[in-house]
C-alpha cells in the first residue's frame, strides 16, 4: 500500500503549482498543506516550499525535483 503523499506549499507559490502538476501528471493522490496555516510547518518549511512527505517518514522530497525523481523517492524503503 503507497503511502498517504503530503504536499507543503502556499497559495501563490508558482514551483508549488509546478510540483502538484507533477504529482498529477503521475496520477498520484495527495493532500496539499498550506505552511501559512501552521506557525511549525512555517518555521519547517519556510524557505523550502514545494516539499514533499509522506507518512512511511521518508527523508522529505525538497524542490527541484522531477517525476523521474518522484517515482525513485517513492520506491525507497
Amino acid at each position: 500500500m503507497r503511502s498517504e503523499l503530503i504536499l507543503y506549499g502556499t497559495v501563490g507559490c508558482h514551483l508549488c503549482d509546478d510540483a502538484e502538476r507533477l504529482l498529477i501528471s503521475l496520477e498520484l493522490a495527495y493532500q496539499y498543506a498550506d505552511i501559512i496555516d501552521d506557525d511549525s510547518l512555517f518555521e519547517q518549511f519556510a524557505t523550502s516550499i514545494p516539499v514533499l512527505c509522506d507518512a512511511a517518514k521518508r527523508e522529505p522530497l525538497y524542490w527541484p525535483f522531477t517525476t523521474l525523481e518522484i517515482t525513485d523517492w517513492l520506491l525507497q524503503r
